[in-house]
């Protein structure tokens, strides 16, 4: 009894000792900041820029953490709200100023937005806004006043696309909501119903819901979920949607924090819409956080065959604390573990290099878990695959002239010389003559277009194209055509 005493209370004097040893630090680096800055304050040969040292002296402390912990000023809450909700005050659209001296082209309106009822459409010019010319702005700058309250109005003044009239449009702000389901519709096999999801943000649970029992009723027998590129979003959300194909009241995800009392778990708290339906879910590197939540939730209970390629391996949690002055703290406050007890966290933050880089956890540290089937499973490096499907990219000169804006030039060019086109299913780029005519004068190296790859840059140019005509689910309905890793999966045996 003396020797269980007497180790109880070395853990004990440890532990204390150890809380001790971290104040001590936590204090001694106050108390140096505190001298610094005084002294900075009295003896500095130049005013202090205090704002400017502010910020960044807390980015770079916070910068050693994690990527996902971050100083959030009260100035920046806006932009930050936008992040985490997709949601801002505006008019609904995608603007492009080629140049700072020109005019703001509208180049993409959201479908059901204001400015698609106002009666905007891409090719549209923005002249004014709210009396006060465009140029000598950058976009940043106009699309900033744009945006504002909802309820309130904004009044451009506007170089029609086809008329080329000018004329005065008024548009009434809305709450804008880029929806994280951006498509949900039948394959043409008329038995697998196939949705397309973004984010996590609030409400795409029940948005997810109603279009799972929509394509039930429409014959679908199997279902394709495709979180290509989804880099996650809210945990909860992850969780209702879980739920939809599991038994209610299964163990879905929990939380770890660093006090071993700190554990919350989440379980599926509604009734399962189908327990029967043969689902793929589909990854890639770009799906993480809130999507290896669902990944990696419906490969441990063997209710999904998981396709693709290894997801990006996030399994850390963040929680937004208040600060004074308004600003906001996002800090990573958890780790999160799947039902069989894997945490698919990628990089180990807390072990870095003397040179402050971090790497990945070698998959010989890695260790087995198993599935509800008894399948083997592991931790450490995201979600691996049940099937993996050869992950297609675009040449590089594709890739380059996308990305060059040259594209998207020459896409608006194509809308003002074509007052309609065809619905997304049956639309074909049928000028490619053109438009290598319209690269030649704009591309240093023109000599390579010899070697574009026209079949890829065809697919990025409809794509670019229908979405200006028939909004963004048009788009994602267009590259299904194309879409040849989509096309292994549903020729696999297991689906």
């Amino acid at each position: 009894m003396k020797r269980i005493f007497a180790a109880i209370l070395a853990l004990t004097l440890a532990a204390g000792a150890s809380a001790q040893s971290s104040n001590f630090q936590l204090g001694k680096f106050v108390e140096i900041q505190n001298a610094i800055l005084r002294e900075l304050n009295r003896s500095y040969v130049d005013s202090l820029p205090v704002e400017r040292m502010q910020k960044a002296a807390i980015d770079a402390m916070l910068e050693t953490l994690d990527p996902y912990t971050v100083y959030v000023p009260a100035e920046e809450n806006d932009n930050f709200r936008m992040q985490i909700e997709k949601a801002y005050g505006g008019i609904g659209a995608i603007i492009f100023k080629p140049e700072k001296d020109g005019n703001v082209v509208i180049n993409e309106p959201y479908a059901g937005s204001p400015c698609a009822k106002a009666g905007l459409v891409c090719g549209d010019e923005i002249l004014e806004i709210n009396g006060e010319s465009v140029k000598g702005k950058d976009s940043a700058e106009c699309s900033s006043r744009m945006k504002g309250q909802p309820g309130t109005e904004v009044k451009f003044l506007v170089k029609k696309l086809r008329t080329r009239d000018t004329v005065e449009v008024s548009v009434v702000r809305e709450l804008i909501h880029i929806p994280d389901i951006q498509y949900a519709g039948m394959l043409d096999d008329g038995t697998t119903g196939y949705i397309y999801q973004t984010g996590f943000t609030e409400g795409v649970a029940a948005q997810m819901r109603q279009e799972v029992l929509r394509l039930k009723s429409e014959g679908m027998k199997k279902l394709v979920l495709d979180l290509r590129q989804n880099g996650g979003g809210l945990m909860q959300e992850a969780v209702e949607i879980v739920s939809l194909f599991v038994p209610k009241g299964s163990v879905v995800v929990t939380a770890r924090g660093r006090n071993p009392k700190d554990v919350v778990t989440y379980k599926t708290y509604r009734d399962p819409i189908d327990l029967k339906l043969p689902i793929v879910v589909l990854v890639d590197s770009g799906s993480a956080s809130a999507s290896e939540i669902v990944s990696g939730a419906l490969q441990d209970m063997d209710r999904a065959t998981i396709m693709g390629q290894r997801t990006f391996g996030k399994g850390l949690v963040q929680s937004i604390r208040p600060l004074p002055y308004g600003g906001q703290l996002k800090i990573t406050t958890a780790k999160y573990y799947t039902p069989s007890g894997r945490c698919v966290q990628a990089i180990d933050y807390s072990n870095r290099n003397e040179d402050g880089s971090v790497g990945h956890i070698p998959d010989s540290l890695t260790h087995v878990f198993y599935t509800s089937r008894g399948r083997e499973v592991r931790d450490g490096g995201g979600i691996t695959p049940d099937v993996k499907l050869q992950k297609f990219e675009f040449s590089d000169l594709v890739y380059s002239i996308a990305m060059s804006g040259l594209m998207e030039e020459y896409v608006l060019d194509y809308v003002r010389a074509h007052e309609s086109i065809a619905p997304a299913k049956d639309y074909h780029f049928d000028d490619w003559d053109g438009f290598i005519e319209y690269l030649k004068p704009k591309m240093k190296d023109a000599g390579k277009l010899d070697e574009l790859n026209r079949e890829e840059m065809c697919q990025l140019l409809e794509s670019e194209i229908v979405v200006r005509y028939w909004f963004q689910a048009a788009a994602v309905e267009l590259r299904l055509r194309y879409d040849t890793e989509l096309k292994e999966a549903l020729s696999s045996p297991l689906i």
